[in-house]
């Protein structure tokens, strides 16, 4: 069997290597990608195909890892390009159930497995866990992978990504938390003491910062996609509508410009406000 990868950025060649290690046959596009994204699908030792329509024939399962804001951009690509084949779509993106939904329609008549994924690349972590749902969901679950739990959440479409909406709720919700405490500490020269604080009290909340600054752009999306799946809970919306603000200011900071791979996490309280703070105008 071969998996193919559309999104083969940090996670998605860690997926990758994750079951090339499985012995798994994983192949990808660089097709309209970056440097940095041909780097990462080497160090994994993913298999490079010219375009994505040969992925897509070539793969009988296809999993997809993408910035949440482009996740509809790819079901649409796929589905363009999906003539005459007929592989199983595993979208592991951070979206809302409803989007979920969208996908979906959008790729029809070809069949969606719902996934998303908890934890750090695998490649560098033992412990990632991905939840996946649908009818078709264990058979991305039965796929040998390597320093990943797949869990099966239900056969609902939607239902992986509810618990992504959740979970990143509080992951990602205290990280821009931190940083709007960082920032607002420094402004009134208390910086010091309010990272002394919160380390006495078991929180480290600068590496926690200067990672998430690295990823700042590709979460104002998902904030959003919390926000619509709290609304369709009935809740508030606004709450994470503010969060999606929250991080396009740091997006435009200085740290938003570096890889998370590579980012420095012992770097100090100061300079960690002083990246995720825009330049002035």
């Amino acid at each position: 069997m071969t998996v193919g990868l559309v999104g083969a950025g940090h996670m998605g060649a860690a997926l990758g290597w994750a079951l090339r290690e499985g012995g798994m046959r994983v192949v990808t596009t660089l097709e309209g990608r970056s440097s940095r994204t041909a780097r990462l699908a080497a160090a994994a030792g993913l298999e490079i195909l010219p375009t994505l329509a040969n992925v897509l024939h070539a793969a009988q399962i296809v999993l997809v890892v993408t910035p949440p804001g482009a996740a509809r951009a790819a079901a649409e690509e796929i589905r363009a390009y999906a003539d005459g084949v007929n592989p199983l779509i595993a979208d592991l993106n951070a979206i809302a159930p409803s989007t979920v939904e969208r996908i979906a329609d959008t790729l029809d008549p070809l069949d969606l497995v719902d996934g998303s994924i908890s934890g750090a690349p695998p490649s560098r972590h033992a412990g990632a866990r991905i939840y996946l749902s649908g009818p078709r969901a264990q058979a991305v679950a039965d796929l040998p992978w390597r320093n990943v739990t797949p869990i099966v959440v239900d056969d609902r479409l939607g239902s992986a990504s509810a618990v992504k909406m959740c979970t990143a709720s509080v992951y990602k919700g205290l990280t821009g938390l931190y940083a709007q405490a960082l920032a607002t500490g420094e402004h009134h020269h208390v910086l010091e003491h309010v990272v002394a604080d919160l380390r006495h009290g078991g929180l480290d909340p600068v590496p926690a910062v200067a990672l998430a600054a690295t990823k700042a752009g590709r979460y104002v999306p998902e904030m959003r996609e919390i926000a619509a799946t709290q609304a369709g809970a009935g809740l508030p919306a606004p709450l994470f509508e503010a969060y999606a603000q929250v991080y396009e200011h740091i997006a435009g900071g200085p740290l938003a410009a570096a890889d998370p791979e590579s980012i420095d996490t012992n770097l100090s309280p100061a300079e960690v406000v002083r990246g995720i703070t825009p330049p002035a105008t």
